[in-house]
């Protein structure tokens, strides 16, 4: 006879206190630093720094949001790998209905890629 495995709330609280934690060390790094921070404000310290070289012309050019869009595909597309590492962990547990769910989500991530193979985004002309 198989155990079932239940999980209750009691479970989760150490997905919590890690939660907690990251995000308690990432505010309170953010207001630390602020309070005990350097507040000399200076021309120089205030001016952008390129490994010496001069700045030449305005900062705030446009330029071309290729790169925004292929950064964002970049990111969708690995995003798609934290899903399959527990499918792989525990494939032979999820059985037929787990390589179909499988096939269905890679076939949607085929879908979205040939879509964005058509519109050309990821061309650089």
């Amino acid at each position: 006879m198989e155990s079932e495995i239940l999980s209750t709330p009691h479970d989760y609280l150490p997905i919590l206190i890690q939660l907690i934690v990251a995000v308690g060390f990432g505010v309170g790094t953010i207001i630390i630093t602020h309070l005990i921070g350097p507040k000399v404000r200076t021309e120089n310290k205030l001016g952008a720094f390129e490994s010496g070289i001069e700045v030449i012309g305005n900062a705030r050019q446009p330029f071309s949001i290729k790169y925004f869009i292929v950064a964002i595909l970049f990111v969708i597309f690995d995003i798609e790998v934290v899903f399959m590492y527990p499918w792989a962990v525990n494939f032979r547990e999820f059985g037929l209905s787990g390589l179909i769910e499988m096939f269905v989500f890679m076939g949607m991530l085929l879908l979205g890629f040939i879509y964005i193979i058509k519109k050309k985004a990821l061309e650089w002309d």
